[in-house]
């Protein structure tokens, strides 16, 4: 006997969900039928169910046997990534203009199945569906969540797993910020000593405001199959990976390989400690052409539209105490040496959008002398940044940490592990309006939004999901659901169902409610700034 559906509580909230009588029963023996480029999507059902052990098989789309219906209309959604889905006793049609609506489609169809279809072990009854009607669209191009792999690296496969969620969640951008003073992860074949050097540390200091070190090795490194890899999986599910190199600050661990690209001829260690360093690249030819090669590198393997060049926290106490960089600023004109970042951005900004991509960075990239206003600003330190960034014509993230920063703690319970700074609570991004304050008139255009889980005290996998959920689950409602459909109270209700979900992926969240269990990944002493 096929059991009970299990309630209907979608996370991110559709347009349109109305409910209708009756049951659709998924069985092993289930066909998908699709043509052309409704085949794509139609596959990644066909694992998505594959992975609850119903192997279904795929046929055409008009094969009356087909159950389960992906099929290309212009007439379902004017928006690119809008579908339909109907479910009726008999069968399931998902339609869409594009590819990333069916895409999309599967995502909220998968989210339809009981909890335990999601589970990945081969099951013997039925998995039963309420039959409804939904029309839905996004309301923000960019949904994004952003990883990162540098302070602690992650597996491959964990990163898969992380896209995965996103993808359930049906946002459509993954950040990954692979470079930075305390790791560098990317594998560059130019440039060896990136990945024997740069990419190790020796120790890393111990959670808690201490100046202990846990006197333990840390590192790793993805090969440019395994980035490939991560990009293919990305893209079968309708999703961008925009890879991060930070430059000209937040650069350490690549001085402690290749010290002549800096301003001290100095060669330090890949950092222990986190903080913000003061080395950084040296405003010279040879720097600008070592972060051509790496960029070279990124091109190839991440075909995306975007390449993130960071742009934020870069000191110039070097550059100020370098005659030679005080002499390069003068040379080329600038008002002082501080104005070598916004010099330095502008050259890598030139060769990335020769090569027909756009060029991302964190908003100090807009002070100094800023970025030409092609460039997408991702507005962390405060809304008024993002729209300090709108009106000088740039599209803007918004990313205000206070909304938006999942490394911060979850609560004021001290039983939370050890997190950096202040706290952004569950209530905090489900309440979030991101145009709150911004002027519709500006000149830019606000994409839309992104969570950022910054990896100092988060270790291991189970630390990020720990960190990242169910805070991510709000702010995908945020990036999706139109603005009159959003309730931050009605969210947390249809919350209590979707943590099934989780569990049946086995995904490390933290609890909604009660005290707080052990969690895998809570390590340290709360500690607050």
């Amino acid at each position: 006997m096929p059991d009970d559906p299990a309630r209907a509580d979608l996370v991110p909230l559709p347009l349109v969900h109305q409910r209708q009588p009756g049951t659709f029963a998924l069985t092993a023996n289930a066909l998908i039928g699709a043509d052309g480029d409704a085949r794509q999507p139609a596959w990644l059902l066909h694992d998505v169910l594959a992975g609850a052990g119903i192997r279904p098989s795929v046929t055409t789309a008009d094969d009356p046997a087909a159950s389960l219906v992906l099929r290309a209309d212009p007439a379902a959604s004017d928006h690119p990534e809008g579908y339909r889905l109907t479910v009726s006793t008999d069968r399931v049609l998902a339609e869409s203009a594009t590819v990333p609506g069916l895409v999309r489609a599967v995502q909220t169809f998968r989210q339809l199945l009981p909890p335990w279809a999601l589970r990945g072990a081969p099951v013997g009854a039925a998995a039963v569906v309420e039959c409804c009607h939904i029309e839905d669209a996004p309301r923000f191009s960019w949904r994004g969540i952003h990883l990162d792999v540098a302070r602690h690296f992650m597996p491959t496969s964990f990163v898969l797993k992380l896209i995965d969620l996103a993808a359930l969640h049906r946002m459509n951008t993954v950040h990954l910020h692979l470079t930075d003073d305390q790791g560098w992860r990317v594998d560059v074949p130019s440039w060896p000593r990136l990945t024997e050097v740069s990419a190790w540390r020796a120790e890393t200091v111990v959670p808690g405001g201490t100046d202990a070190f846990d006197g333990t090795p840390h590192g790793g490194f993805y090969t440019l199959d395994d980035l490939r890899e991560i990009v293919a999986y990305a893209a079968q599910r309708a999703i961008t990976v925009v890879p991060e190199i930070d430059l000209p600050g937040h650069v350490q661990s690549v001085l402690a390989a290749y010290p002549a690209l800096g301003n001290t001829g100095r060669s330090p260690e890949v950092r222990r400690s986190w903080g913000i360093s003061t080395s950084v690249l040296a405003p010279t030819d040879s720097s600008l052409g070592f972060a051509r090669d790496v960029l070279d590198t990124v091109l190839n393997v991440f075909p995306g539209p975007w390449v993130h060049l960071g742009g934020d926290e870069c000191p110039r106490d070097e550059w100020r105490a370098s005659p030679e960089a005080v002499a390069r600023a003068a040379a080329l004109g600038l008002g002082s040496p501080d104005e070598l970042q916004s010099w330095f951005l502008r050259q890598l900004h030139r060769y990335v959008t020769a090569r027909g991509r756009r060029v991302v960075g964190w908003d100090e990239v807009i002070d100094d002398g800023g970025m030409p206003a092609d460039t997408v600003v991702m507005a962390w330190r405060s809304a008024g940044k993002g729209q300090e960034a709108l009106t000088a014509g740039h599209d803007v993230v918004m990313s205000p940490r206070e909304r938006t920063y999942f490394d911060y703690y979850q609560s004021d319970d001290p039983g939370e592990p050890a997190a950096n700074g202040w706290t952004v609570t569950l209530d905090d991004v489900a309440a979030w309006e991101p145009t709150t304050g911004l002027d519709p008139a500006a000149p830019g255009r606000l994409l839309g939004v992104q969570g950022q889980l910054w990896s100092e005290y988060m270790p291991t996998p189970d630390a990020v999901e720990y960190m990242a959920f169910p805070r991510l689950s709000a702010l995908a409602e945020v990036a999706w659901t139109a603005a009159d459909r959003r309730s931050p109270t009605e969210l947390v209700r249809r919350l209590g169902t979707h943590l099934d979900r989780l569990d049946a992926l086995d995904v490390n969240y933290r609890p909604l409610t009660g005290p707080l269990p052990g969690q895998r990944g809570g390590t340290g002493h709360r500690r607050r700034r």
